[in-house]
């Protein structure tokens, strides 16, 4: 039975940065840095990332008032070589933290051809894919990955929940073709996912989560009784350990029991890890035969013989791509359960609430 939508109001990407940085600013942000995290967070839902744009509001709200993130961090670098540097966030935002992470691995791949940048001690910082996609306007290639920020996966056959959905993301540049960009947890479904299926008053697909008897869980009101699967059975098991090691362990970044549930936690710093690879084009025979080269392979993909019933093969990156193209016109869609909670938060802080418009009916 296909869900029941409930979303009835969208919001114009400027009116969403515009409130995000004014609440932002109003608990104690640096205008500046407001603003970065406001178009950050406001590109998220622009490109249809719904569980981690303004949806994490009131979270990070949470989080500043009861002094558990830093308003004012040293964002600095401990250590460095040519190619490689670990950024220490001082508690700070976790977008400020991995957008300086990004432009400093931008920079040494100029100058050295290929960059490693981690962080520690940042905090939560959206989608993967939004840091693995900088690099695409310098024709480079970002991989980029993080811990997540709580523990919602046990190893394979256990029941200890030691593993978060530890993402990974890729931005690789095409030419004419949209960029192929990949970005997935290591779990079926990232916990983000979970709570906008709660936002939206939705059941979650079987397969997504299961209880403590390893049975289906499908009411993410629920999901506290249970924990993520992981992708692949036994195989995204070890990706999400190989990728906590690179994005926490390796910068002294929180992994395992170290890591802090910030979902109930709003108080103890997370100490959070993330990386991001950066490989420069140029170093590798230039960007536009590389580019030439994605373009040929895409067209052979989304071309090639479908079976029975599929009407299109996709791309990585390329729903997305396509919701940032309508939401830019739009609006970026929000349910109700949401506008209500910023409501309340834009009456409490005093800031003028998120205007919104209705969408368009359906085949109009």
């Amino acid at each position: 039975m296909a869900s029941q939508d409930h979303t009835s109001h969208r919001a114009q990407g400027d009116e969403l940065r515009r409130f995000i940085r004014q609440i932002l600013h109003r608990v104690g942000l640096p205008a500046s840095d407001a603003d970065t995290v406001g178009s950050l967070m406001a590109e998220a839902d622009l490109q249809g990332s719904d569980g981690h744009g303004v949806i994490r509001l009131p979270q990070y709200v949470q989080r500043i008032e009861s002094g558990g993130i830093n308003r004012h961090p040293d964002i600095r670098v401990v250590q460095e070589r040519a190619a490689m540097a670990v950024v220490d966030g001082d508690n700070g935002m976790g977008h400020l933290v991995v957008s300086r992470a990004v432009r400093l691995a931008i920079d040494k791949a100029r100058e050295a051809g290929v960059a490693w940048v981690g962080t520690r001690h940042s905090n939560h910082a959206g989608p993967a894919s939004l840091y693995a996609r900088m690099p695409l306007a310098h024709d480079m290639i970002g991989l980029y990955f993080a811990v997540g920020n709580a523990n919602h996966l046990p190893p394979w056959g256990g029941m200890d929940m030691l593993l978060s959905t530890n993402p990974i993301a890729a931005g690789i540049p095409a030419g004419d073709e949209p960029p192929v960009v990949l970005d997935m947890a290591t779990t079926v479904a990232a916990y983000g996912k979970v709570k906008a299926k709660a936002k939206r008053g939705e059941p979650m697909p079987e397969g997504w989560m299961v209880d403590r008897q390893g049975r289906p869980l499908t009411d993410p009101n629920r999901a506290h009784e249970g924990f993520l699967m992981p992708i692949g059975g036994h195989k995204g098991y070890g990706l999400a350990l190989i990728v906590g090691l690179l994005a926490g362990t390796l910068q002294g970044a929180a992994m395992g029991r170290e890591v802090v549930d910030f979902n109930a936690d709003h108080v103890t710093p997370t100490n959070t890890g993330q990386a991001i690879l950066v490989i420069d084009l140029a170093a590798f025979g230039g960007a536009a035969p590389f580019k030439s080269a994605v373009d040929t392979l895409v067209r052979d993909i989304r071309g090639g013989e479908r079976l029975p019933g599929v009407e299109r093969i996709w791309l990585p990156g390329e729903q997305s791509h396509g919701k940032r193209e309508a939401y830019e016109r739009e609006g970026a869609p929000l349910p109700d359960a949401l506008l209500q909670d910023l409501d309340r938060l834009a009456e409490r802080l005093g800031v003028e609430p998120l205007r919104r418009a209705q969408p368009e009916p359906v085949g109009a």
